[in-house]
């Protein structure tokens, strides 16, 4: 957008990063110059949609709750959470609320695309775990606009980033636990090709950070294609697993390495 626009673009890839995650995504944003005007209109926008597509439109009766509940889901994105926690979590903020009616809210997030859900699975049950799900933003405007910290936490932001990205590229995307392990996704092409795929901001920063990267790949015993993204980190190569920097993945538009798989990835177990 920044060169549709005529405006100058950093030579650095990750600085253009940086700035997008605290932008977000809306192109309007890209005509006002300083930091609190972007933050200021992508606020106004946010809070149109809220406002006129969403609670008029679905009839939602008590706003303040439902401001509650969207804040709460959108100050948690990518932590793994359930309806049970996220009531205690509004509990303990002095809402209370039935969990049917916390269900519809987060109905309604999820079907006006704010929100997105990745559900969590146990590879080694084959099953779902009950109620225990992540969301994603559907842009990170949502997250920035409604908070005053600029503080990045990058490992959920560039979780967020990766699953937007497969899901504009037509993937399914999954978490999945393995044992005591954590694999951020695995995900499943329109044409049936999987992937496992961890997200971190670095890899570099000691021995321990790499391992707790790497070892859940070593829990998975099929062949599956299995890649490390990270922010910017030197590419290393380790047990045929694929490391690549966010900014070319998503900026060359590649796939994450998908191979072919005539069985589901938890076929195994």
């Amino acid at each position: 957008m920044r060169r549709f626009l005529g405006q100058a673009v950093d030579p650095n890839p990750v600085a253009e990063l940086d700035r997008y995650i605290l932008e977000g995504g809306f192109p309007k944003a890209l005509d006002y110059p300083k930091t609190a005007d972007k933050r200021a209109y992508a606020g106004s926008v946010i809070k149109e949609i809220f406002e006129k597509d969403i609670r008029r439109r679905v009839k939602v009766k008590n706003a303040s709750v439902f401001n509650r509940v969207r804040d709460c889901v959108i100050n948690n994105f990518g932590a793994t959470t359930s309806l049970a926690n996220i009531l205690s979590d509004l509990e303990r903020r002095g809402v209370r609320i039935k969990r049917e009616t916390l269900n519809r809210y987060l109905q309604i997030l999820e079907d006006a695309k704010i929100i997105g859900r990745c559900t969590r699975f146990d590879m080694k049950s084959r099953k779902s775990l009950k109620g225990e799900q992540k969301y994603y933003l559907a842009d990170l405007s949502f997250y920035f606009a409604l908070n005053t910290d600029n503080r990045i936490n990058y490992g959920p932001v560039l979780e967020n980033i990766v699953c937007s990205y497969a899901r504009s590229l037509g993937y399914e995307v999954g978490v999945w636990r393995i044992g005591k392990l954590e694999c951020d996704f695995v995900m499943l092409s329109p044409e049936m090709e999987y992937a496992y795929v961890q997200v971190a901001m670095t890899i570099m920063r000691d021995r321990k950070t790499e391992g707790g990267e790497y070892r859940p790949f070593e829990q998975i015993r099929d062949n599956l294609p299995k890649s490390v993204i990270t922010r910017s980190d030197p590419i290393q190569h380790r047990s045929g697993i694929v490391h690549e920097n966010v900014v070319e993945l998503v900026g060359e538009g590649r796939t994450f390495g998908l191979a072919r798989a005539s069985v589901s990835p938890e076929a195994d177990y």
